[in-house]
């Protein structure tokens, strides 16, 4: 009785006070722990969808369009005005007219700023005008006696007073004062075009009788005396047919090329590289009948030509080099949303784009590359008008025969950026054919942005596929066996060792790939490949001699512990294979695999495909083996056994109810290891050439998503085209895991409905 007085006095009564904390408490945790992975799971999902909303914010603004305000508006003394500038500060404009006047005013009001007279010569006339390379500030007037004067503007800036920024604007004259002799019987120049640069200085002419003249100007520096240069000129006349009537003349910014357009619409390509012997390359028609080329210039860098139509379409030409090494012009592009005559094309100075001014008045802005159009719209009175855009691309000043005059400012920061530039092949200046090309930064000034997301996405996707190529089979081969037939104890051995593998550091992994397994590979390629071959065969061999072996030997091996019996199997194949790669080599690939297969045409690569397979594989296989094996382990034993009662072999048991049954688990492993391998970084980092390509070669490297951002996205200046590229390749890796995700998630739950009711 007192035991059992002491034993009923421990527990509390269901109503007593105690009781009712305890259970208040218990409903206070269970509340908490509810409320608590409620909050977490919404924390996880609303971080993810503002890290999405946060890459769209900086990935929109590459998809704006251009935009143009209007800032300023004047008028001008207009007689005659035959060019327009505007420096790189939008406050300071000049133009030049045929009388010889240079005029640099205010670019916000009209006032005269600077009237500086040129030195033409009293007895001469001016007949032709000449602009050279925006970049350069080189004009030329050629003169009624076959001489021509050459100019540079230029802008001195200066901080006189601290921090107040002054504009001097500069006339000077590289060749001298003097006007020089173009043509030696002194006719005049109807037509000219000049290029200049330190080194040298070029001049082609179109002469009143019908003669293409052409000088070159070369400065040779004294050895000794870095000051002391002589002057040699070399002159040359080009051909040409005196039935056509020539209407423009351009020279491109290194004086190699030479372009001659004629009144029915036939462009002359000529080589001018050795200019004692000009050379026609061809002569191309590049308008239909009744079509006029109505204005030609260069995109910035001098590849390509934009030839205007009177039809308000434009042309982009450049040279491209065919398999004999011969260069011929190619129509690349056109951009044929205005319809009015082109009157004026002003080229950026630094990006692949250009405005265009037609005589209804209407604005194009363009970008090349992107095959972009950007902007239509009205921007001065119908008729003829010059334009000029600033150094910055960002101002824009425009004058009317009657002097109205405008400034406006240009909002197109990204123009480089469209679907065609992303995703599909572009034809790049100096390349043979329309290629996919990353290639975001150059030393080159006139460097043209190659921001194709397709190779590195293409790399993304052949990393994943090779890594899987190497894991799921091995991942989920071992954990049917390590779930199924694997003894307990073994299994407790082998399982936490494969899952330790998932804490490696993939920087090791990529680190011991790189530098350690891809010279490995390279240098016994035909062992690593007898591997592949050998190890199945001889595991094989061996499963079907452990079944022809007596019971008696059998019977020394506990049941579960088969398995171990490979492993000397597998390191004797290993180590055998690796020892005869240099015998295997000698006598099929005489001695060095590699070059036999780039001599068969197959580029190989040290740090390759191959390489990356077998590392990113190893790095994904403890992911796929943990969630399969539990998966598998964890099918109910009733349905394992009533399977085995009912008459059914261990292997038809596994087939078919087993795998069945863990099939949404082994499915879920499979994609998580696919978004592992697709998002990994280091590995691919570091164990492969980051080359951009898109080869399926295993034995070329590529470059992947993660790896470019990785690499590139510390040196992006911020808020750059390429900066925000680089996020929406974060982006595009981002929707791909997403969507990878969501697939596996409704696959997973289909297998789930399918197969619950076993």
């Amino acid at each position: 009785m007192v035991e059992e007085s002491m034993s009923t006095s421990v527990l509390p009564a269901t109503d007593s006070a105690v009781a009712i904390r305890r259970r208040a408490w218990r409903e206070f945790k269970d509340r908490l722990a509810k409320y608590g992975v409620a909050m977490g799971g919404m924390s996880v999902i609303f971080a993810i969808v503002l890290i999405f909303f946060y890459l769209l914010y900086v990935v929109f603004p590459l998809f704006y369009g251009a935009d143009i305000e209007q800032h300023a508006e004047f008028n001008l003394e207009s007689q005659n005005v035959q060019h327009l500038t505007l420096n790189e500060y939008n406050d300071i404009g000049s133009m030049l007219t045929m009388q010889g006047k240079v005029r640099f005013f205010n670019a916000n009001n009209g006032q005269t700023i600077l009237e500086p007279r040129l030195p033409v010569p009293a007895e001469s006339t001016i007949t032709s005008f000449s602009k050279g390379a925006s970049s350069t500030g080189v004009f030329a007037y050629g003169l009624n006696d076959g001489r021509v004067l050459v100019f540079k503007q230029d802008y001195k800036i200066s901080y006189p007073q601290g921090n107040t920024r002054k504009i001097t604007p500069i006339i000077s004259y590289p060749m001298g004062e003097d006007a020089l002799v173009l043509d030696s019987q002194a006719q005049p120049l109807t037509l000219l075009s000049v290029q200049s640069n330190d080194e040298q200085t070029t001049l082609v002419g179109l002469t009143q009788d019908k003669r293409l003249v052409l000088k070159r100007f070369e400065r040779e520096q004294d050895f000794m005396d870095e000051e002391l240069f002589t002057i040699k000129q070399k002159t040359a006349e080009i051909l040409l047919d005196n039935r056509d009537t020539q209407t423009h003349l351009q020279l491109d910014i290194d004086q190699r090329e030479l372009y001659v357009v004629n009144d029915k619409g036939f462009i002359s390509y000529f080589d001018i590289s050795n200019s004692d012997a000009p050379r026609l390359i061809q002569k191309i028609k590049a308008v239909p009948s009744g079509i006029d080329i109505t204005a030609l210039e260069f995109l910035t860098g001098g590849i390509s030509i934009l030839a205007g139509r009177s039809d308000g379409q434009i042309d982009q030409w450049f040279p491209v080099r065919d398999d004999n090494n011969n260069y011929t012009l190619h129509n690349v592009r056109s951009f044929n949303n205005q319809t009015a005559p082109i009157t004026t094309i002003a080229p950026e100075y630094s990006r692949k784009g250009f405005l265009a001014l037609d005589t209804s008045g209407q604005l194009g802005v363009y970008h090349t590359t992107a095959h972009r159009t950007l902007l239509i719209e009205p921007l001065v009175e119908p008729g003829h008008a010059l334009m000029a855009i600033s150094p910055r691309a960002n101002g824009l000043i425009t004058m009317t025969d009657d002097g109205q005059t405008k400034l406006a400012y240009i909002d197109n920061e990204h123009p480089e950026v469209s679907w065609h530039s992303l995703w599909e092949k572009v034809w790049y200046e100096s390349r043979d054919k329309p290629e996919y090309i990353w290639q975001s930064s150059s030393a080159s000034n006139d460097f043209e942005p190659k921001f194709s997301l397709s190779p590195l996405t293409f790399g993304t996707l052949k990393a994943a596929f090779y890594a899987m190529m190497v894991a799921v089979p091995l991942a989920i081969m071992g954990a049917i066996y390590a779930a199924y037939f694997m003894s307990p104890r073994m299994r407790t051995i082998v399982k936490p060792t494969i899952e330790i593998m998932e804490a490696l550091p993939t920087v090791i992994l990529g680190f011991l790939a790189g530098l350690w397994l891809a010279p490995l590979v390279e240098g016994n390629l035909p062992g690593v490949f007898s591997i592949m071959i050998m190890m199945p065969i001889m595991i094989v061999l061996t499963a079907w001699a452990w079944t022809k072996l007596p019971a008696t030997l059998k019977e020394r091996i506990p049941d579960g512990w088969e398995a171990a019996i490979l492993i000397p199997v597998v390191i004797a194949v290993g180590v055998l294979s690796m020892l005869a790669s240099p015998t295997l080599e000698l006598w099929l690939f005489d001695g060095n695999m590699p070059k036999w297969l780039t001599d068969m045409g197959i580029g190989f690569d040290q740090r390759n495909s191959l390489v990356v397979g077998m590392v990113m594989g190893f790095a994904v296989i403890p992911t796929i083996f943990s969630i399969t094996e539990d998966a598998i382990f964890g099918v109910p034993k009733h349905l394992t056994i009533g399977s085995l009662a009912l008459g059914a072999t261990p292997w038809q048991t596994l087939t078919r109810v087993v795998l069945l049954t863990a099939s949404p688990g082994i499915f879920s492993a499979v994609m998580i290891g696919l978004g592992r391998a697709v998002g990994e970084t280091m590995i691919v980092l570091m164990a492969t050439g980051n080359t951009p390509i898109m080869d399926f070669n295993i034995f070329e490297g590529f470059r992947a998503l993660s790896a470019n951002i990785a690499v590139e996205m510390p040196e992006a200046e911020v808020a750059s085209t390429h900066y925000r590229v680089l996020f929406l390749a974060a982006l595009v890796l981002f929707m791909a895991t997403f969507i990878f995700n969501t697939i596996a998630e409704v696959v997973r739950q289909r297998l789930r409905n399918k197969y619950s009711s076993l």
